[in-house]
């Protein structure tokens, strides 16, 4: 098994397209208003956005994309006027994080995590 994509909600596709494609993903689905395919830069996952009449509430979902250039990749984001609620923060479960909202106010965590995402010292054995 292999996760495929994951759908976000959208109130405005296109300014989550803009928002998406400023973040480094690739834009393999263009069906404005109503929906937007992405296709991660490393890697075969894809990301999709579809249109929602209203904002939903808070969902508790995070979406993290792995970027190997964390640091780099805020500092760019944020010169280019994009404002993170976190910047990279070394966090007690191995990971550096930083997160943000997309227009639509989903949450976003940018982080790097090497070895440690899928072999972390605590991993179960089975």
């Amino acid at each position: 098994m292999n996760l495929n994509q994951v759908t976000l909600p959208a109130v405005d596709v296109a300014a989550s397209v803009a928002f998406y494609r400023g973040l480094g993903l690739r834009l393999i689905v263009d069906a404005l208003p109503r929906y937007a395919r992405f296709e991660c830069p490393d890697g075969g996952s894809t990301f999709s956005l579809h249109h929602v009449a209203e904002r939903p509430s808070l969902s508790g979902v995070v979406v993290y994309f792995e970027c190997e250039d964390l640091d780099a990749r805020v500092d760019g984001l944020r010169a280019n006027g994009y404002t993170f609620d976190q910047l990279p923060t070394d966090e007690r479960w191995l990971w550096r994080e930083a997160r943000l909202s997309d227009p639509s106010g989903n949450v976003v965590c940018l982080y790097w995590a090497g070895d440690n995402r899928r072999t972390p010292p605590w991993r179960v054995s089975e």
